[in-house]
Parts: structure tokens; C-alpha cells; sequence
């Protein structure tokens, strides 16, 4: 399809945010790593790999959805890890919004090793407007007597957004953290690392408890490893988390202490004719998540978006092929490590659509009940298109997809779909890019 409005299933290109020039010198730090609107839809995060929080809230001056800067913050500064001479990347892996009780915003943000709950909040700036020795514009002499003397007094200015970290939980990993998710209780969450799951109270950062641990004793015969984890919408008993495998598992806390045994097991099995070198390595899950109302589950392979009902484990209800022209290509993508690559998913707010991303900055969003699907590509002709009052009509999206001539170093692999609304936040390189249902 079209990447113009009228061949796009009704998105357009809304916004973008980021360096928007000719010329670019994207370093490293400001590569996009995460991002996540908040339950209401009003405000907008992103992480990226220099351990920086940026957030957007909604401009209410503006028709539609679009978004202006709120703050930004240091979440994360690089360490080092002695007893096992590792250095720590500073790179922001997750952002997850904790519901709102209050004026003040918290969030809590995550690199491989450290999880951090953020206070952000606007107070107001005062200053000394009228004091013994100034009126607020110039100095003026000291008072000759102590007739003289005056209380100073104070004047409020411009108010400012601050960020203060509330609570630190470290030291509870011994592997890379890859998902953090906040339980519907509003009290606690999991942070899930490759052999582990840990359930934190928000309030208490010096304990978790283990629920999930699948390290073997002998580390040789390590099989798989954990790839995603997350709670129930509703159930705050429940939560899956996906594996290498390309098992997604569904365990409920009230069962045992340990949830070393699952309630339910959602894998498809797979044909032997088809079976090769690189099918273990595709079949990995590198995403799950729960529609709002907890009945469905997707799940993102290399190759495939997955739709399972909660209620049937054997078999997806739907399996939407995403790569099917990178088939032939395995070998080229294992030499250069893309067949590693970790893809989002995402549900709508309603659960009548999934998105997830591709390789030379297509995103594509599809259908549940049916099988149309809309190609989108996240790139600056689309700022630029805007810009210039005209329609970006190229040649067709699905058949470029399908070039030999993709940039696999441009790849959409994080995004975020608003609550309520048809608005989806996409992150390419250094970019935010913002599209919406016309």
C-alpha cells in the first residue's frame, strides 16, 4: 500500500521529534531504545542507549493528537561491575507508567542491572523579590537602623518539571533485565531476566521474591532462556512470559511461592520438513503482549506475528507472516547478527489491531478480523512531505518491502500504541515519529 494517506488505510505521518536535517551525526547515546505512553494517553515516554528519559505530553492547543516536550532526565549513567569486570550499559531497556494517584508522575525505568522508580513533578520556582539589601531590580544600601529592616519577600516564577528517583532496586539480577511490568494491583511488579523472574513491592527496594527461576545446575545443559514477561490486564495473579523456545507460558502466583509450574502452555508445533539450521533461532519469542481485556495474547518471532486466545493452547487463532522475503536471506542475516534483532508488538487500545516493525524503517499494522494490513514507513520524506504541503507518493510500500535493497541497519523494533485512540508512537534510530488514523 501507498504510504500517502489516501492508500494507507487512513494513517498519516502526524510528527516527528528528533533531528529532522540533511545531515546527521547520530551517536550511539541517542539512539532510541524504549518507548511507552502512559494509561491515559496524555503522555509519552522514550528511553535511549545514553540512560536519558525523555517525556512528551499531549499539546492541548493543537487539534488532534500531537504531543510537545514535557521533561528530560538522567536515568541511568554507565557502571562497572568488579567482582565480574563487566562494564554496565547505561541504555534505558523498558519504561513502564505507574498509574496516576496523584499530580505527580511515576515511572519506572530499567538498563540491564538496575531498576528505578521516578518522581516528576511541577513545583514552582520562587525567588527573594524584595530583600534589606535589593527591591528586586538593583542592590540597594543596608538599612542605617533597625527601623529600617523589612521581612524579605519572596515571589514565585516559572514552574519547573523535576525528576527525583524514589526508589532504587538493585542487585537482584545476575543476567541482563529485559522486561519490567506493573501488576493491575498497582502495588507490584516483575522484572524478568534471562533465567529469572522477580516480583518487587514498589514500595520496598531492598527485597524481591524469586517466582520464576529455570537456571539448571549445571549451566551446560541450559536449553532456553526467558525473552519477555508480563502481568495479566486484570488478574493480578496471573502473568506469562515467553521463551527462546518459542513457548509462551501462563503461570498464577496463588499456585505455589515458586511458579515453577505453568497453568497453561502456549507452543505450536512445528513441521520437521521444514525444520533447519536457523529454526531455533527464529522461533524465539521476542515479545508478548495481553490485549486490554486479557483474552488474547500476541507473540513476535523473527518471521511472525502470533494471536493466541488465552483459552487455546494448541495452535494460534491467527499467524500473520511479516518477513516471508527474508526467508531466502538467513544466512546473510545470521553473519550480520539481524537474525538477533528483538521486535516489539503491540495490541490497539480496542484489541482490533496489532503493529509491529520491520527492517529499513517499515512498520506494519494489521487487522485481527481480517487480512488487511497497512505498510508504513517511518522516515523523514514523510517530515518532509508535511513540510512542503504535498503527498510522499512513491512506489508502492509492499513492493519496496520486498526490494533487494533494504537497509538492515534501519529497523523498527520499539514502538507504542495510545490507549484510547488510533495513535501510534514509533522509534527509528534517533527519531520519535508519531502517525495517526485519519
Amino acid at each position: 500500500m501507498d504510504s500517502d494517506a489516501s492508500g494507507s488505510g487512513g494513517w498519516r505521518f502526524a510528527q516527528c521529534f528528533g533531528d529532522k536535517g540533511e545531515v546527521e551525526d547520530i551517536t550511539e547515546a541517542d539512539i532510541i531504545s524504549t518507548v511507552e505512553f502512559d494509561s491515559t494517553g496524555n503522555y509519552l515516554a522514550t528511553g535511549d542507549k545514553g540512560g536519558r528519559v525523555v517525556l512528551f505530553e499531549r499539546n492541548e492547543s493543537k487539534k488532534g493528537c500531537e504531543y510537545k516536550f514535557y521533561t528530560e532526565f538522567q536515568s541511568h549513567e554507565p557502571e562497572f561491575d568488579y567482582l565480574k569486570s563487566l562494564e554496565i550499559e547505561e541504555k534505558i531497556n523498558k519504561i513502564k507508567w505507574c498509574k496516576r494517584q496523584n499530580a505527580a508522575h511515576f515511572l519506572l525505568s530499567t538498563n540491564d542491572k538496575t531498576i528505578k522508580l521516578w518522581k516528576v513533578f511541577e513545583r514552582s520556582l520562587r525567588v527573594v523579590a524584595e530583600s534589606n539589601h535589593s527591591d528586586g531590580q538593583r542592590q540597594i544600601a543596608s538599612p542605617s537602623s533597625i527601623a529600617g529592616l523589612k521581612l524579605p519577600r519572596m515571589a514565585t516564577q516559572d514552574n519547573i518539571v523535576t525528576a527525583v528517583p524514589r526508589k532504587v532496586y538493585s542487585n537482584a539480577h545476575a543476567y541482563h533485565i529485559n522486561s519490567i511490568s506493573i501488576n493491575s494491583d498497582g502495588e507490584t511488579y516483575i522484572s524478568a531476566d534471562d533465567l529469572r523472574i522477580n516480583l518487587w513491592n514498589l514500595n520496598i527496594s531492598d527485597q524481591s521474591f524469586n517466582i520464576v527461576d529455570i537456571k539448571p545446575v549445571n549451566m551446560e545443559e541450559l536449553t532456553e532462556v526467558i525473552t519477555a514477561a508480563e502481568f495479566h490486564p486484570s488478574h493480578c495473579n496471573l502473568f506469562m512470559y515467553s521463551s527462546s523456545k518459542g513457548t509462551i507460558k501462563l503461570a498464577d502466583m496463588r499456585e505455589s511461592a515458586l511458579c515453577d509450574r505453568h497453568v497453561k502452555l502456549f507452543e505450536e508445533g512445528e513441521d520437521p520438513s521444514n525444520r533447519s539450521f536457523f529454526s531455533e533461532i527464529i522461533s524465539s519469542i521476542s515479545d508478548v503482549k495481553f490485549s486490554h481485556d486479557g483474552r488474547y495474547i500476541l507473540s513476535r518471532d523473527y518471521l511472525s506475528l502470533k494471536i493466541w486466545d488465552v483459552n487455546m493452547e494448541s495452535r494460534p487463532i491467527k499467524t500473520i507472516r511479516i518477513h516471508d522475503h527474508l526467508q531466502s536471506k538467513l544466512c546473510d542475516l545470521y553473519e550480520n547478527d539481524c537474525i538477533f534483532d528483538k521486535f516489539e508488538c503491540m495490541f490497539s487500545g480496542d484489541g482490533k489491531h496489532v503493529m509491529t516493525g520491520s527492517y529499513h524503517n517499515y512498520f506494519r499494522i494489521f487487522d485481527v478480523d481480517s487480512p488487511n494490513d497497512v505498510v508504513l514507513q517511518a522516515d523523514k520524506s514523510a517530515f518532509k512531505a508535511k513540510k512542503m504541503g504535498v503527498q510522499n507518493r512513491t512506489r508502492p510500500l509492499r513492493e519496496q518491502m520486498n526490494m533487494e535493497t533494504m537497509d538492515f541497519n534501519k529497523k523498527i523494533l520499539h514502538g507504542s500504541w495510545h490507549p484510547r485512540e488510533n495513535t501510534i508512537a514509533i522509534a527509528a534510530t534517533n527519531n520519535l515519529f508519531l502517525y495517526s488514523a485519519a
